[in-house]
């Protein structure tokens, strides 16, 4: 599901672990992968919790979702900012998956 991948990405993009964002969404750790994996889909409650906890709107997230390349393809413009921000948010993921060991 395209919205569990944008939340992962805003995850890692914050430098947040997954136990460390479940405890402070008051879900479980397992419960959280689900949703990043695409199993489970976040109820609104929860992306609300997720969006304060990262100071960012809903609509964003949704927006974020929205764009990425499995979404259906949106304005050119649209479609170009949102593979840059992509783009971003995976360096940033590779870069703290080398930091932490973890070769992807």
């Amino acid at each position: 599901m395209i919205i569990g991948e944008a939340l992962r990405l805003l995850r890692v993009f914050h430098d947040v672990k997954q136990i460390e964002l479940a405890s402070r969404l008051a879900i479980s750790r397992s419960h959280l992968s689900e949703i990043e994996k695409g199993i489970k889909t976040p109820s609104f409650d929860l992306m609300q919790r997720y969006a304060d906890e990262f100071r960012i709107p809903v609509s964003s997230i949704i927006f974020f979702a929205e764009a990425l390349p499995e979404a259906e393809q949106g304005s050119p413009l649209k479609t170009k900012i949102s593979k840059s921000v992509i783009s971003l948010l995976q360096l940033v993921e590779r870069k703290a998956n080398i930091e932490n060991g973890f070769v992807k």
